[in-house]
């Protein structure tokens, strides 16, 4: 479990993407978050159950 404090969001919680990095692997475009969340460079996510969620970047209008 988190050891930070205080401590990060779980990965059921809204601001899971707030948790520490534990690993970064940004060569291959993945990040190991505290809180057993997948983070991928293009904003998708696999949970620690296994279910995925979509990227979800924010469009900047030009």
């Amino acid at each position: 479990m988190c050891s930070h404090h205080p401590v990060c969001p779980s990965a059921d919680s809204l601001d899971r993407e707030a948790a520490h990095v534990m690993r970064a692997h940004p060569d291959q475009g993945w990040s190991l978050l505290c809180n057993g969340v997948v983070l991928f460079e293009d904003t998708g996510l696999l949970l620690p159950d296994g279910r995925i969620v979509a990227p979800h970047r924010v469009s900047v209008a030009a």
